[in-house]
């Protein structure tokens, strides 16, 4: 009788205890929705067209099932006509239309010559050595990859860069993209390149960012999945490996949205912004990041579970290039979770340290250095490379590569010097030459006689422009982008050379 009354006494304190437990998860919840939904309502700017319109022609994974790559260019194609028949109707919205990317006449229009690079394209050289496939980041576009494309492009390799589903066009579309409509259209893509890519050639996929992360999970399908090519190589730009755990909240925050009250639509969005860039959104929706951590949690699960079961060891050579100060998707995924579960030997990383010139040390944060020092003490199944001063004393630049399981770096000398106001790299710069039209840093840059968008900076009080004066300041171009060109070469020069040994 005693031990029923215990039990008895313990059930209901355990029932007290899950019943608070329950009300402070629900009223967590509910503070964090109704927020979010009072901030979005009352200190975000109103929606425009193009944060409301839907266009009818995009890809869609569920309807969309039969078609092949040539279908899915056909689709794109009734996209963007739809997209440029909307526009057409919005000049009498005024100067926020005027200014706007969606104006053809307006300057950033003209300094993209058009925005071309805002639908797939594909790169053939004369005479064609092997296949690749590349995709662009979340809000970006395909011209994210151009300088890629034409690196690859230059030594032979024909090049096609996806436009993945809900970019290119409108930011409203990225409210209806889904992870699935992501992956089903690198899919058709990698089919159409592999089919096109000789069986003695190299095949080699990659991406920027969340584009490197769809890049990575198809590459780890492929080691299981009859029908799809295993690449060659794997190349990743700034990869979406890992995510804040803030970010999480995607999935709750909107709730609000699906009441049907106009001034609700704000709900929708983390950010809404001008758009003024003639290739990639500044507006941001709620749905982009949950779509985005679907894409790493499954990737995670993939590289979890590949490492089990051994078939990471199978998996293709992976080179990455990474800033070590990443303020969109972080370097600690990369150094901490990717690169430590890659066997083998035949991996490599590049890592951009920021500048570490003497003068600057007083203003730097000492987390960039802490995931050189760890990615240094521990690469035991790859090739770590560090891009950094050559002296503290000097603002020239040095690789420091250091082999698998080694601590002992070689220096190599760049030629190479850091700009006298750059501090450091980061997220958007690692994929566009200094140069770049539309996004160099380099005086001089642009086009038909306008300053690129990356050369611009901006001084003034915050609150006086309708962006963010730090919009203006971080760096949107790599200054040492001809060393990526360089590695690029070196790797497809190795690669062809041990296809010719193996077909002797």
């Amino acid at each position: 009788m005693q031990d029923s009354g215990f039990i008895g006494t313990t059930a209901r304190w355990l029932l007290r205890r899950l019943r608070r437990l329950l009300v402070l998860v629900v009223s967590t919840g509910l503070a964090l929705v109704l927020g979010f939904t009072l901030y979005a309502v009352t200190m975000l700017p109103d929606l425009q067209p193009w944060h409301l319109k839907r266009l009818d022609a995009e890809f869609s994974a569920l309807t969309d099932r039969s078609v092949d790559f040539a279908g899915y260019l056909e689709l794109e194609e009734r996209l963007f006509r739809e997209a440029r028949a909307e526009f057409s109707g919005w000049a009498a919205l005024g100067e926020i239309f005027a200014y706007s990317r969606f104006n053809s006449a307006a300057n950033v229009q003209k300094l993209a010559a058009g925005a071309p690079y805002n639908r797939t394209f594909r790169l053939t050289p004369r005479e064609r050595v092997g296949g690749a496939l590349l995709v662009h980041g979340l809000t970006d576009s395909p011209y994210s990859m151009k300088a890629l494309a034409e690196s690859l492009h230059a030594r032979g390799v024909e090049v096609t860069v996806l436009r993945l589903p809900g970019h290119g066009t409108l930011p409203s579309m990225m409210i209806e993209m889904r992870y699935r409509d992501w992956v089903a259209a690198v899919r058709l893509a990698a089919r159409d390149v592999a089919a096109r890519t000789g069986s003695g050639q190299p095949f080699y996929i990659g991406g920027y960012s969340t584009g490197a992360t769809l890049a990575l999970n198809h590459a780890l399908d492929a080691l299981t999945e009859d029908g799809l090519r295993v690449p060659d190589r794997i190349l990743l730009v700034s990869p979406a490996i890992e995510l804040t755990r803030v970010a999480a909240l995607a999935n709750l925050v909107d709730v609000m949205s699906i009441v049907p009250i106009p001034v609700l639509e704000k709900v929708r969005w983390q950010g809404i912004r001008p758009e003024f860039d003639p290739y990639k959104f500044n507006s941001f929706p709620v749905n982009a990041s949950r779509q985005v951590n679907r894409a790493v949690r499954e990737l995670q699960y993939r590289l979890t579970t590949a490492a089990a079961d051994g078939r990471l060891a199978r998996l293709a050579p992976v080179m990455a290039w990474q800033s070590a100060v990443d303020a969109t998707v972080g370097s600690s995924g990369t150094v901490d979770l990717l690169y430590p579960q890659l066997p083998g030997g035949r991996h490599r990383l590049v890592l951009f340290d920021v500048n570490r010139f003497r003068g600057f040390s007083a203003v730097q944060r000492p987390e960039a250095r802490l995931v050189i020092e760890r990615a240094i003490a521990n690469h035991p199944g790859y090739i770590l490379e560090v891009v950094s001063n050559a002296s503290h004393d000097s603002q020239d630049v040095a690789l420091e590569r250091y082999p698998p399981g080694s601590a002992s770096g070689v220096t190599e000398p760049l030629g190479l010097r850091w700009p006298d106001d750059v501090i450091s790299l980061g997220h958007v710069a690692l994929p566009f030459p200094p140069d770049d039209p539309v996004y160099g840093f380099m005086p001089g840059s642009g086009h038909d006689g306008l300053p690129s968008l990356g050369s611009l900076l901006f001084r003034g009080e915050n609150g006086a422009t309708t962006i963010s004066l730090g919009a203006f300041t971080r760096l949107r171009s790599n200054p040492f982008w001809s060393l990526v060109d360089r590695q690029v070469g070196e790797m497809v020069t190795e690669d062809l050379d041990a296809d010719r040994v193996e077909n002797r």
